[in-house]
């Protein structure tokens, strides 16, 4: 495989902090979530970096590659369309799913595929769909889980190497990732690192995450821990990576803390010790599960006919995703304990994003706690099946029918705010109420 450029340390862009990640010292390139920015009307931010020669890389979230249906061909023309006005030496996504056409629902959230020889089969030619979409080459992503699938027949290294051998794709190796799977699965990254082909590797990534109750959470909203810190300096041992940069989505930071962690991540890069004297301390508990059994080696099928494959995992993944947001009964053999913990992180993720998407809804309905209690119920009877948008809406809906918020005045708002962005939309039973309702409120 051709080597990778050098890309140097960097740090995932975020508007929130775009003034501060001009301003850090050093910094070689940055990333961007790809569904965040618009081709045509990229923020004045990334201009300017691109003008100093910062590279910049789009990182998608939506492709859904480990799902059983085939990649969207839109959503893949935008990504390449963002890939070609950064100028990106590459694109960058997931091996995980994100959604189910059949029942039509959506994560929110980048869930583990089953490491099966079917899942791998439906993995391989979704990814060379993308490869011959997309205008630059493409790496992919390991995945933060907090379970695990019942009857694996591959372990995760064995799942990555197939997939590099049989597609050429690139990886992309979070070592937070491979920590939080060392929590919540009992797998060891030093033995990822051992088994998978690291010349395929493009970059990697670093995040912080927290334990709660033995179960590890990607966060990307905590300091980085010096355990995660060892797993990098773990791969180090084994390769120089092309790029390393630094993951932080929310409570973000003094400047001055960011830079104090790529200084960390620049030590562990150079071989020298990290200074984590004024880091948090590793909250890794010592109790660990017990390591996940290797499945056995075993000779590769006779190729199966794609359709029948993609059935059976779409079959799978509808009914565990069914389970986590709309509250149909768990498939057999999954530990329920964690698939409860995922399904209230979902809920609890959903909430937040929907806040962010649209912010006038906490103010509207008396604050952030009243609004996470009225969604949270919400959640529960509703999954969402079009995107965080659409699910501030249908939220707003659901308040309007039952003759919420109590308060007439923030109902008149609500009212207001849920008129102004419903646009065109093709009249359902439950629109139509709701503008019976307008006329009401009004």
């Amino acid at each position: 495989m051709k080597p990778m450029a050098h890309l140097g340390v960097g740090i995932g862009w975020r508007p929130e902090i775009a003034d501060m990640v001009e301003r850090l010292p050093g910094l070689d390139w940055v990333e961007v979530v790809a569904e965040n920015i618009c081709p045509g009307h990229l923020p004045a931010s990334l201009h300017r970096l691109l003008d100093r020669g910062v590279r910049v890389v789009p990182h998608g979230v939506s492709l859904g590659l480990g799902g059983a249906d085939r990649p969207d061909a839109g959503k893949l023309a935008a990504l390449g369309e963002r890939a070609v006005a950064l100028g990106a030496p590459l694109v960058t996504e997931h091996i995980a799913f994100v959604r189910t056409s059949s029942p039509a629902l959506e994560a929110g959230h980048l869930l583990p595929v089953p490491r099966t020889r079917d899942a791998l089969d439906v993995l391989c030619e979704n990814v060379r769909i993308a490869q011959d979409a997309l205008p630059v080459p493409l790496a992919l992503e390991n995945i933060a889980a907090l379970f695990s699938w019942p009857g694996e027949e591959l372990t995760e290294a064995r799942f990555l190497t197939e997939l590099v051998e049989r597609t050429g794709v690139r990886l992309l190796i979070d070592v937070a990732n491979l920590h939080t799977n060392r929590v919540n699965r009992g797998e060891d990254p030093a033995a990822v690192l051992d088994a998978i082909p690291l010349d395929a590797l493009a970059y990697v990534h670093v995040a912080g995450g927290v334990e709660r109750g033995g179960v590890w959470h990607d966060t990307h909203a905590h300091p980085v821990p010096p355990v995660v810190l060892d797993v990098l300096a773990e791969l180090r041992r084994r390769v120089e990576p092309a790029g390393v940069l630094l993951e932080r989505d929310d409570d973000f930071p003094p400047e001055g803390e960011l830079e104090g962690e790529l200084a960390a991540i620049r030590a562990v890069l150079d071989g020298g010790p990290a200074d984590l004297g004024a880091r948090t301390t590793s909250t890794t508990s010592t109790t660990r599960p017990a390591p996940a059994q290797t499945p056995p080696a075993q000779t590769p099928p006779e190729q199966i006919p794609p359709e029948q494959a993609r059935t059976r995992v779409g079959l799978q993944q509808a009914a565990l995703l069914s389970a986590l947001v709309a509250g149909t009964p768990l498939p057999e053999d999954f530990d329920r304990q964690r698939i409860r913990v995922q399904g209230r992180a979902l809920a609890a993720k959903r909430a937040s994003v929907v806040a962010k998407v649209a912010p006038e809804l906490p103010a509207i309905l008396g604050g952030e706690d009243a609004y996470r209690t009225a969604f949270l119920g919400y959640a529960r009877h509703r999954p969402m099946t079009d995107g965080y948008r659409r699910d501030a809406l249908d939220f707003a809906e659901h308040l309007l029918i039952q003759d919420l918020p109590a308060d007439p005045a923030a109902r008149r708002r609500l009212t207001l705010w849920w008129r102004d962005r419903a646009g065109t939309r093709p009249p359902r039973r439950i629109v139509r109420w709701a503008r019976t309702l307008l006329g009401r409120a009004a």
